[in-house]
């Protein structure tokens, strides 16, 4: 009822300049690393309703598309060492060799991220992908700012509650009912905003 609300308050808003804008999260769907999905709630109405079995099929047809996309990122031109001059001795430039061999932690490239944002006009799907391989996917307008930040906050509600949890199985579906609780408390107060 609340979304109906904001959008009849949009509707009648013609001033782009106005703050009180309503935004809203539709749902969160969380994809462990072999692409099964292991969490999914959905927050407000706008997105039409799906099974089980097509959160299944989206999760697993989203983490293919996100490791294709990630392999299909552009290669990053090699790193060129600089050359040294005519005057080292033989043992130095040996050296200088071995050193630029070794990389450094600022010539490591970024690893390949995939697909982060899909932007329709009915609604955006914002990825944020830990360093695990687990991918958090969140529905919510188009436009939202900030929604980068909504992602962290809920991925700390994930470490705190469910990978702290002695009884969680890792890759397995999410049942905790600390992190349900803390994640409707979250989103709830961004619909609210």
């Amino acid at each position: 009822m609340d979304v109906l609300k904001c959008e009849r308050e949009k509707e009648t808003k013609f001033d782009v300049n106005q703050t009180n804008i309503c935004w809203v999260v539709f749902a969160l769907t969380i994809i462990n690393k072999a692409g099964g999905l292991i969490y999914q709630k959905d927050f407000a109405d706008g997105l039409n309703k799906l099974s089980i079995n097509d959160y299944l099929v989206l999760a697993g047809t989203f983490h293919g598309v996100h490791a294709i996309s990630a392999r299909l990122n552009p290669i990053p031109p090699p790193h060129r060492p600089s050359s040294t001059s005519g005057n080292h001795t033989k043992g130095l430039s040996s050296l200088s060799s071995l050193s630029s061999s070794t990389p450094s932690s600022d010539d490591r490239p970024d690893p390949p991220s995939g697909i982060e944002v899909l932007e329709t006009t009915l609604f955006r799907l914002q990825c944020f992908q830990t360093l695990t391989g687990t991918k958090f996917l969140l529905f919510t307008e188009p436009g939202m700012p900030n929604v980068e930040s909504i992602l962290r906050k809920i991925y700390e509600l994930y470490a705190d509650y469910v990978m702290k949890n002695p009884f969680y199985q890792i890759e397995m579906p999410i049942r905790c009912e600390r992190f349900e609780r803390g994640v409707e408390r979250w989103v709830r107060g961004v619909n609210m905003r």
